[in-house]
């Protein structure tokens, strides 16, 4: 195939020209400066030790990067807060520019100057790799490379982005990057790019304490830029990485983070006053408070999930929102017999499935390493089992929303097919109108189109949003009404 993997060729490294890859990733560099300053030049090799140290253990893929980076900061205490950002910053930069990286790392000059750069704490190729993703500043990385090291370095950053095979300018695994060209044919490079970049900052306006005009300037007297997201009616768009948690504007409630298009859920389902909404797989809690603004803190509002703890950690958030008609309820799995008590009795019910996040690598780059194919198939066939037990509380007239964070056909078209089929009870609805009639700016281009998966579906039957040309992450949406 298209995707296989190829070594770079050395003479590819010696061409001239300037690499927008790595364009990019010292453009991401100058950013985290910006927030966090500028790096001080204090234990320099211990630093760049500890990037090496740090990517070992993350690209073992045995846990979330995430986890591995607070471990990791938790047995470290001695770091501080701007080496530990750099040391972040650049652990992600090697996980959205692995194939790439790896292929330098490992072949002409690149293997030369670190097999002979000296002894080093973690692998040769984990230092190379620590030196191409190094977050902090160029001049301070200098002092911390060898001569070899620095003249490698600079090879390796004449190379030309349009000269790399396919598999390292995307820097995918073959069998994803297949699965998304297959979808959007031509689009390809410019989904493929969009995934490679870091996300933008959203948050979304809690509309019972605060209106979105009101929360944007109170964001922007204290000196953040912030603008109001072109979809959703309650996003705010934040450039930078601004502190949150020492805002007003966060601590009292009035705001909270969440991706424009994870709010677009919580838009189409379209909770009302007084019903009885469950968000079936409520997870960290986003969409559970979305929902009951929305319903103006009225009815009753069921927040499940199989996970106590995160449940748990929802509870200081639902104090700041207000919110008093949420019930938390854990439960053991989708079948979980405390379930039944609301069979037939709720008005809308979401299911934000638990997914392969296919669609969050902007923030999530480790993702594509960590998921395969069978994992995507075993994640499909939980998927199918989850929606049809939320579809047992729905009562006649109420509306179904499936969502997933993910970018794939099998977890997403192929699911809700599946249970259109399995479910003549109920009636698909179409995105595109229903975002329409709730008054969303451009809601047909934010839903399918008649094409791949789509083939044969009306147009804007589905919610399906793309980093490349939405600005959110991937995310999926189907929605029916179960007949009277």
């Amino acid at each position: 195939m298209f995707w296989r993997d190829e070594a770079l060729p050395t003479s590819q490294l010696n061409e001239g020209g300037s690499s927008g890859i790595f364009q990019a990733l010292r453009g991401a560099a100058r950013q985290m400066q910006a927030t966090h300053g500028t790096m001080p030049l204090m234990y320099p090799k211990n630093l760049l030790d500890h990037c090496a140290a740090l990517l070992e253990q993350v690209l073992q893929f045995r846990q979330p990067a995430d986890a591995v980076l607070s471990q990791y900061f938790r047995d470290q205490r001695t770091l501080g807060s701007r080496e530990r950002a750099t040391l972040a910053e650049t652990v992600y930069s090697v996980l959205r520019q692995k194939n790439l990286f790896d292929a330098l790392a490992e072949t002409g000059a690149g293997s030369v100057s670190c097999n002979k750069a000296g002894s080093h704490k973690g692998s040769n190729k984990a230092r190379c790799l620590a030196i191409l993703g190094f977050a902090g500043e160029r001049a301070f990385l200098q002092t911390l490379l060898t001569a070899p090291e620095q003249q490698w370095l600079a090879t390796c950053e004449q190379a030309r982005a349009g000269a790399l095979p396919p598999v390292q300018r995307h820097n995918l695994p073959p069998w994803l990057a297949d699965a998304i060209a297959a979808q959007v044919g031509t689009r390809f490079d410019a989904v493929a790019l969009a995934l490679l970049q870091q996300a933008e900052l959203d948050v979304r306006v809690n509309t019972l304490l605060a209106k979105r005009t009101q929360a944007i300037q109170s964001l922007q007297q204290a000196g953040l830029q912030a603008q109001a997201t072109p979809y959703s009616p309650w996003g705010i768009r934040l450039a930078g990485k601004p502190k949150l948690a020492q805002l007003d504007a966060m601590r009292n409630g009035q705001i909270e983070v969440q991706d424009e298009g994870s709010q677009l859920l919580a838009v189409l389902l379209d909770a009302k006053r007084g019903e009885i909404v469950v968000d079936f797989c409520a997870g960290a809690g986003g969409k559970t408070l979305a929902l009951g603004a929305a319903m103006r803190n009225t009815g009753r509002l069921y927040a499940l999930d199989v996970s106590a703890h995160r449940l748990e950690k929802l509870k200081p958030r639902l104090a700041r929102s207000g919110l008093n008609n949420v019930h938390l309820m854990a439960i053991a799995d989708e079948s979980d017999e405390r379930i039944s008590r609301l069979a037939g009795k709720a008005d809308r019910v979401l299911v934000d499935a638990p997914c392969s996040g296919l669609g969050t690598l902007r923030r999530s780059p480790d993702l594509k390493w960590r998921q395969t194919p069978q994992t995507v198939q075993e994640m499909a066939q939980k998927q199918a089992a989850i929606l049809k037990s939320a579809a047992r509380l729905l009562k006649p007239g109420g509306r179904l929303v499936y969502a997933t964070c993910s970018v794939l056909e099998a977890e997403n078209e192929a699911v809700a097919a599946a249970f259109t089929a399995a479910q003549p009870q109920f009636e698909p609805l179409n995105a595109a109108q229903m975002l329409e009639a709730l008054k969303v700016p451009q809601a047909a281009t934010l839903c399918s189109q008649q094409e791949g998966a789509c083939a044969g579906v009306p147009a804007g039957q589905y919610l399906r949003l793309w980093p490349d040309v939405h600005g959110t992450d991937g995310f999926f949406a189907a929605i029916w009404q179960k007949k009277a």
